[in-house]
């Protein structure tokens, strides 16, 4: 796959055709942009396209990801008109995992350079709905026009849309951008570098526009040395992925394999916690120190902040170690001292407002 992904996306009339070929050139790709609808020239998807519908995604992930493979879009490559969907959103989240997941598995073999560190780039050239149609229904004119002297004088004919001939059917067309592509891509801010870039204004000025936020964000990427070095410790998102599901599996599993322990930890919260947690029910935290010899057994624990986790607590225990004097040894006068091993829990939940009146 493509060592840097720019995947371009905008509301209809944004200007994605205008600024493509302008994005290549900067980047310094060579390779021509993937453009998804010319990806897509079946009569079924043309005819779902004409009414100003989604292609279905799973023609366009397959046709998509596999025109990646080309050889010739191993340096970077642009994609305009994807993702637009949630199903496709989640796909290309799928895709990077896989592709850093790759990077790690190979990362020290003879393959290393077959799969570079991956940089997706989301870019939405965003306009509001009124530009959006005039700058459609000025397309389909223009196409007309330029169609009619072809015809009169000999040419070539460009394709005209149906929905650029027509304001209702322009406005239709960006509201599902707005729906189906917008608030999924809107997702991917915190995934992937995202840039969203005001296309409203002169062709000149949406460009500025680009260099400048291709720019800021080229000083925060990672090296590739760097990212290699951290790339074995998983994200948070990978962790929490499964983590109901693993936590009543651990659950299940102590009361089955450990009851009488399980018993124990769960009479210790009923007793000792719960009273100290019911006086603290407005603030939504609760302190305590204990002395408890169940969490020597490190299981307990382990059980201790599952049963708070499972119950919608957020519990974290931490042992403090404490040399307590205990006496002085007469002939070196030496203090000698015992450890005290004290368990300082802190246990959050959400409090409860007290309503005031005015």
């Amino acid at each position: 796959f493509p060592r840097e992904i720019l995947w371009l996306n905008g509301a209809p009339g944004a200007g994605k055709g205008t600024n493509t070929d302008f994005i290549l050139k900067y980047r310094d790709y060579s390779s021509e942009p993937i453009v998804v609808s010319d990806l897509l020239l079946s009569p079924q998807a043309r005819k779902r396209m004409d009414a100003g519908m989604l292609v279905g995604d799973r023609e366009v992930v397959d046709l998509l990801f596999r025109e990646l493979l080309d050889v010739k879009y191993q340096i970077g490559a642009v994609v305009d008109g994807f993702p637009r969907s949630m199903v496709q959103v989640e796909c290309l989240k799928l895709l990077f995992n896989r592709l850093n997941d790759l990077r790690v598995e190979y990362r020290n073999t003879a393959h290393a350079e077959r799969f570079p560190k991956s940089h997706f780039h989301i870019l939405v050239l965003f306009v509001d709905e009124n530009e959006s149609v005039r700058r459609q229904l000025k397309r389909g004119q223009e196409a007309l026009e330029q169609n009619k002297r072809a015809a009169e004088e000999g040419g070539t004919q460009v394709e005209v849309r149906k929905t650029d001939l027509e304001a209702q059917a322009a406005r239709n067309r960006y509201q599902v951008f707005k729906e189906r592509t917008y608030e999924p891509l809107q997702t991917l801010r915190d995934i992937f570098h995202y840039h969203l870039i005001n296309a409203q204004g002169s062709v000149a000025e949406v460009q500025a526009r680009i260099i400048k936020e291709l720019q800021y964000q080229s000083t925060l990427e990672l090296s590739e040395e760097t990212h290699d070095s951290i790339a074995s410790i998983p994200l948070a998102s990978q962790i929490v992925q499964h983590a109901r599901q693993d936590l009543v599996r651990r659950l299940d599993d102590y009361a089955e394999r450990n009851p009488a322990l399980f018993r124990r930890v769960v009479d210790m919260i009923q007793e000792k916690f719960l009273p100290i947690i019911r006086a603290h029910a407005i603030s939504g935290q609760a302190h305590v120190n204990s002395e408890t010899p169940i969490f020597e057994d490190q299981l307990a624990i382990a059980m201790f902040i599952d049963i708070f986790s499972e119950r919608g607590f957020h519990a974290v225990v931490d042992l403090h170690r404490i040399e307590v004097p205990e006496s002085i040894d007469p002939k070196t006068h030496q203090i000698l001292t015992r450890l005290k091993k004290v368990y300082r829990v802190s246990i959050r939940f959400q409090g409860s407002e007290i309503r005031r009146g005015s």
